[in-house]
């Protein structure tokens, strides 16, 4: 597990209703780390927020979070 793959996991489970129905998975596609967050059906939007602004903030702290691991990270957010 990375350090940018536990962070977006503990902030979408601080953002949820029902934390128990938050999933990050890390894949990688083309020499870059993609986080993938799925979350129970009608609580993505708690995560991406108005205009987006919740989400930019998510994928600006897993960036963040993978520079201190020395890579590069994507974070796409799924709905089941």
């Amino acid at each position: 597990m990375s350090r940018a793959r536990d962070v977006v996991e503990v902030v979408a489970r601080a953002l949820a209703a029902t934390p128990d129905g938050v999933e990050v998975t890390e894949v990688d596609r083309r020499g870059m780390t993609v986080v993938e967050l799925t979350m129970a059906p009608g609580e993505l939007g708690r995560v991406i927020g108005r205009q987006g602004r919740t989400a930019a903030a998510v994928r600006a702290l897993a960036a963040a979070a993978a520079e201190l691991d020395g890579t590069k990270v994507s974070a796409d957010f799924r709905d089941e």
